[in-house]
Parts: C-alpha cells; sequence; structure tokens
C-alpha cells in the first residue's frame, strides 16, 4: 500500500541524499518525493510517498526520525489530509491534426470538464496544467490518449500533502476518518491514549539518537 510521509528536515547539502539512501537500505521504493520551503527558516519541507506493507509504516518514520537532519515526521492519510498534485500535460494538436482546427476546441472541452487550465498554445500543441487528486490526473490522461490525441509529454510534481484543521466528529465523520473498528479517530490531543505502535515518531522518548555507523556511509 502507498505511504505519506511528510518530514520537515534541515536546509543542508546532501539532506536528500541521506533520506534516499535511507530507502535504500530498507528496500523500499519512493514513489514520489517533493521538496520545497516551509515556514520554518532553514527548514525544508519534504513529502514522501512509498510503497511499503502497512506494518512497515512504524518502522519508516522511526528511521527517519533517527536522522539527525530530522526536526519532525508525520504520516498523513487521505481523510485526515489535503492532498494534491500538480501536473503539466503537452498535447499535440493544431492544423497538423487530423482532426484539423477542431483538435484544440476540443482538448478546451476536456480543459474544463476536469478544471484544468491552458497555459500554453503554439501552433503544434496545447499545454494543460491540472491541481488534484492522483486519480483525477489519470482520467485526464486517460481520456486524452483514448480521444485519439497523443501526449508529447508529462511532468508531474507528485503528492503534496498537509494535514486538516480541527473540526466537528460530525465534519470528520463525513471525511470518512475512522480508526479500524469503525470509530473516529482521536483527535490529535489524545494521541497519548493510542498504543505504542501508533506514537509519532517525534514522541519517542529519545530525541535524535545518534545515527548509527552505517547510516554514515
Amino acid at each position: 500500500m502507498l505511504h505519506t510521509f511528510v518530514a520537515l528536515v534541515s536546509d543542508k547539502p546532501g539532506v536528500l541524499t541521506r533520506v534516499a539512501s535511507l530507502f535504500r537500505r530498507l528496500n523500499i521504493n519512493i514513489v514520489s518525493l517533493t521538496v520545497g520551503e516551509s515556514e520554518r527558516p532553514d527548514v525544508s519541507r519534504m513529502t514522501i510517498v512509498c510503497e511499503a506493507p502497512e506494518s512497515a509504516a512504524h518502522r519508516i518514520k522511526a528511521s527517519l526520525y533517527k536522522l539527525e537532519i530530522t526536526v519532525d515526521i508525520d504520516e498523513v492519510g487521505r481523510s485526515e489530509a489535503v492532498i494534491r498534485e500538480l501536473c503539466l500535460i503537452k498535447v499535440a494538436a493544431g492544423p497538423a491534426h487530423p482532426l484539423g482546427q477542431s483538435s484544440r476546441s476540443q482538448i478546451f472541452e476536456l480543459a474544463n470538464v476536469f478544471r484544468a487550465r491552458v497555459v500554453d498554445l503554439a501552433p503544434e500543441s496545447i499545454m494543460l496544467e491540472m491541481t488534484g487528486s492522483s486519480s483525477k490526473i489519470e482520467g485526464l490522461i486517460q481520456v486524452i490518449t483514448e480521444s485519439g490525441y497523443t501526449i508529447l509529454e508529462v511532468s508531474r510534481t507528485g503528492r503534496m500533502a498537509m494535514r486538516r484543521g480541527h473540526h466537528t466528529s460530525r465534519v470528520l465523520k463525513a471525511l470518512g476518518t475512522t480508526n479500524g473498528s469503525g470509530s473516529q479517530v482521536n483527535s490529535p490531543t489524545d494521541w497519548n491514549s493510542q498504543p505504542a505502535a501508533d506514537i509519532l515518531p517525534n514522541e519517542f522518548p529519545e530525541v535524535h539518537p545518534e545515527e548509527d555507523r552505517e547510516d554514515e556511509t
């Protein structure tokens, strides 16, 4: 299954290499990785999506937190966070296309249906910009391909995630935020009552222990 981790890390050279090496040692594939500035000075925000068994989530969080470059680490789910992805799609369309000038109008209609924007128009192509869930982006790409158009280029940022604000239990129920038993998950103020296996790494008794010699290589 896919896991989404949000890590705040020091803005220093070599941080990305350290994180990538950690996942290599754990033998876990990174599906997407997005890095950018955060609200804190000298701290970068890293969103990591990886494919791993459900039981491996706690191990991944613990391993990430053991890195001295890590300021904070959290795993977010779809129901408890807003998850978006940015995608640029360049499609062949224009007078040279078999459909002629009507090819552009059809691309415009598809863009309106999926709430994408046209950000570039050239004699031989159209570039679309779309922000949304991965499934929505995959849907647009599939419809364009099945409509007989040629996709020249695709550039995707990968997932970006942020936890939702505090909501009432009614809103949480509508969002589908439940635990395995079907009851509402505990709010952040109730984290101390969660099982040890569910405690976030930033609640570990040891803060930033020295890394193993293996982490230094």
